[in-house]
């Protein structure tokens, strides 16, 4: 499976594409998505930005299935519901090369291509794998080979912690997936084997109808996936669709949440009671931060905050797509969320806020040295388009986006498979994004700035 991550070097419009996996009579091999559910204007696998080691989340993208998934076939669902035990050591390293060369996008270093991808392919498989062990190393060191700090090996222990990006909380990942009419369907492509879905008969390829008896049509992966959440350990009803000439299911699935709330919130008075302001921390992207800054948020206009600030500082980043429904949460609709590049040109495109903000107030958004990636999306978003100062130090400078990918016996894979730039065209890789003032203004101040700001052009 695979996820969108933003993530600095180790201490999504991007489309996500179907592989193709030549152990499996070269019929399409499904990206098995860790827990990222990408929608809106972009569609993610389990995209992570962290300055230490992923990147997750990019525009809505949309991957038809190709004609051999019209059913699914006897071969690929004993691979999906046996996993480890159909995995060999060859088939193990063959399944990450393939990833990479399906995927990977080399941001400069030029160490990459498709012929001498190749050879390293015949070079490695040449000779047999006598034990799982070698074969982790090998991987390490083709991915090694590439030249790229994100880009790196999870043995399955810390494969098996990816999980609190899970934004269902059942263990699938969604996507929006268009017919032959051009109609949207709501597909599983990706599952966590051994998750509460996958216990309770949920299998790749599923066609998702409804949610506790209220139908998902015309409603976003994203959208679809909020629906899913609840308390951790209580109950929800889905109807699916197997295949997509199987019969209709209903299924209940027991949520098991391993995130924890990444929102900090108080209530403030300053200047004697004059000011009332709402601060919100925000420790990473994970699975429940747009949910849980959303009432942090609510809760604290109904306290009568007037002005909002957003600390950012030493959030390493997390999904990319939370980062980006963040910071829709603050923008009008119509404003440039971010711009992303793929390595194939026709995956270029531009997120834009689609609703209204939830805030109107003037925004400080705190930041620093350790402020990296998906936390640099909602950063660079908020300045941009005129809803808040940056204030602090330089940020981390990470405007990479990588996807996470499981492999067969339960390891994974980090790939860089894209970038983004600000809404003002600015690359921030390496480069990070300047604060507007080093020490917090006074709310005059904030209000000034802001009033004088230019919102950039969208193209």
């Amino acid at each position: 499976m695979s996820a969108w991550l933003t993530l600095p070097p180790p201490s999504q419009t991007l489309r996500p594409q179907l592989f193709c996996n030549s152990r499996v009579n070269s019929t399409t091999w499904v990206e098995k998505t860790l827990a990222g559910a990408l929608s809106g204007a972009l569609s993610f696998g389990l995209l992570i930005s962290l300055p230490s080691a992923i990147a997750l989340e990019s525009p809505s993208i949309q991957s038809p299935l190709s004609p051999s998934q019209v059913c699914r076939d006897v071969e690929r669902e004993k691979r999906v519901d046996t996993g480890q035990e159909m995995a060999t050591n060859e088939g193990i390293v063959e399944e990450a090369w393939q990833i990479v060369n399906d995927s990977f996008l080399d941001t400069g270093r030029r160490r990459w291509s498709r012929e001498s991808w190749q050879q390293k392919k015949d070079d490695i498989l040449s000779n047999s794998i006598q034990t799982r062990s070698k074969a982790h190393q090998i991987i390490r060191r083709m991915l090694a080979s590439l030249g790229d700090p994100y880009t790196r090996f999870l043995p399955p222990e810390e494969f098996s912690k990816m999980a609190r990006y899970d934004m269902t909380g059942i263990g699938i990942n969604l996507r929006e997936i268009p017919d032959e009419n051009g109609n949207i369907k709501i597909k599983v492509l990706g599952i966590i084997l051994d998750s509460p879905a996958h216990s309770a008969g949920v299998r790749q390829g599923d066609e998702l109808l409804a949610v506790n008896g209220d139908g998902v049509q015309g409603k976003s992966a994203f959208e679809v996936s909020s629906l899913l959440q609840g308390p951790n350990e209580t109950f929800v009803t889905i109807q699916v669709k197997h295949g997509n000439c199987g019969p209709v299911e209903s299924i209940e699935v027991q949520r098991q949440l391993i995130a924890r709330t990444p929102v900090f919130y108080r209530f403030e008075q300053t200047d004697n009671g004059a000011t009332s302001v709402g601060y919100i921390r925000l420790k990473e992207f994970n699975a429940l931060a747009r949910k849980d800054l959303f009432t942090a948020v609510k809760r604290l206009q109904d306290m009568g905050a007037s002005y909002f600030i957003l600390d950012l500082r030493d959030n390493l980043g997390g999904l990319v797509q939370a980062g980006i429904e963040v910071a829709k949460l603050f923008l009008n609709e119509g404003d440039t969320v971010i711009y992303t590049v793929g390595r194939d040109p026709q995956f270029q495109d531009a997120v834009f806020a689609d609703t209204s903000p939830l805030v109107q107030a003037p925004v400080i958004v705190l930041v620093n040295n350790k402020t990296a990636s998906a936390s640099e999306i909602v950063a660079s978003a908020l300045h941009d388009n005129c809803r808040a100062v940056l204030v602090g130090e330089r940020t981390f400078g990470k405007g990479l986006i990588q996807s996470v990918f499981e492999l067969d016996d339960g390891s994974g894979v980090v790939v860089t498979v894209g970038k983004y730039v600000t809404p003002n065209h600015k690359d921030i890789n390496g480069n990070g994004i300047e604060p507007d003032f080093r020490k917090v203004p006074a709310w005059s101040e904030v209000s000034q700035y802001l009033t004088k700001c230019t919102i950039p052009q969208q193209g």
